[in-house]
């Protein structure tokens, strides 16, 4: 109850844009007294809110902090489900943990989980996250699409069009894809991507999808071995992004380009995609578990696979590995 009330009179004082907003009217909708209502009020301040009152007229936002919670993300949301179901933690071990137990419990298409923190982010094959406290977006995205197990992989390479769409609104700075899962600029991280998938063996449950993305780091905020080889956008632009903000723009272009995915099947996401991929041409090296090979990168198949041209002539298709450009 303490949550719902005090989203909903951040939304309020959100909505009336420095109007003031009745706390009596909120008290009434919720059976509470003024001063519960004054209470939550105080609260919020506490959260870095600064509040104003007018005598009979109520409460009016002066200023708002730096926070990723619902109130600050659905002001600039245009979506019709993702994001519309936000669960907001100051401090968690991984977001990817929670939204597993949320889809467990039957969380909504589109449910969000956000956290200012995390003491235990992960990246993909289980590598540790670097999770800045209150400088970049670290969330997971519950998604129910209509599509068979087999299809869910992709989801990755929707995700990393999104996230580059986002980026490229928020700043102006046009990111390469790195196949499968990096958004990098200048050659340096600002994005991975985790999936993950809960399915029936015909029938896709949920994917998963974990999103860490650099915002407003220094480098000092990385750790050392990270700083040579990772960036934020605040780095690269010279000043703050609003999260809040970014989150929204990828949650619209991830909803956009997922009904585009299950409507029209992969081709569609697939030149967006290599139109951004920084490997398409290039001759890289891939390291699998089990062995290594270099090749030049033709593309991606209709399945999202990575295609490889060996000296030989052999295409190889790749499922998972570690790429890097080759001489």
């Amino acid at each position: 109850m303490n949550s719902i009330v005090k989203n909903e009179l951040l939304k309020r004082l959100f909505e009336a844009e420095g109007e003031p907003v009745s706390g009596q009217e909120i008290a009434d909708q919720f059976g509470l007294s003024r001063t519960a209502i004054w209470k939550y009020v105080k609260e919020l301040e506490k959260d870095g809110y600064v509040i104003g009152t007018i005598r009979k007229k109520g409460y009016y936002l002066i200023e708002s902090p730096d926070r990723v919670n619902e109130a600050n993300v659905q002001k600039y949301l245009t979506t019709k489900k993702y994001g519309q179901h936000i669960h907001y933690y100051e401090t968690c071990k991984s977001t990817q943990l929670i939204a597993h137990d949320e889809e467990q419990n039957g969380a909504a298409d589109g449910t969000v989980v956000i956290a200012e923190e995390q003491t235990a982010g992960r990246g993909r094959m289980a590598r540790p996250w670097s999770s800045t406290a209150g400088k970049g977006i670290w969330m997971s995205v519950i998604t129910r699409p209509s599509l068979t197990p087999q299809q869910a992989p992709q989801m990755t390479l929707v995700a990393a069009v999104a996230v580059t769409r986002a980026i490229q609104e928020m700043t102006g700075i046009d990111p390469d894809i790195k196949w499968p899962n990096d958004i990098l600029i200048k050659g340096k991280k600002v994005t991975g991507i985790l999936t993950e998938l809960q399915a029936d063996p015909d029938q896709v449950k949920a994917v998963i999808l974990g999103i860490g993305m650099n915002v407003n780091q220094n480098e000092s905020d990385f750790p050392e071995e990270l700083q040579g080889i990772a960036t934020s956008l605040k780095m690269l632009t010279g000043k703050p992004i609003d999260r809040s903000q970014l989150i929204a723009k990828t949650l619209g272009f991830l909803e956009i380009y997922t009904e585009l995915y299950v409507k029209h099947g992969f081709g569609p996401i697939k030149m967006l995609w290599e139109g951004y991929s920084n490997t398409t041409g290039k001759r890289i090296r891939a390291v699998m578990l089990n062995e290594t090979i270099v090749g030049t990168a033709l593309g991606i198949s209709e399945e999202g696979v990575l295609e490889l041209k060996l000296d030989d002539g052999t295409i190889r298709g790749i499922y998972s590995a570690d790429i890097e450009l080759s001489n």
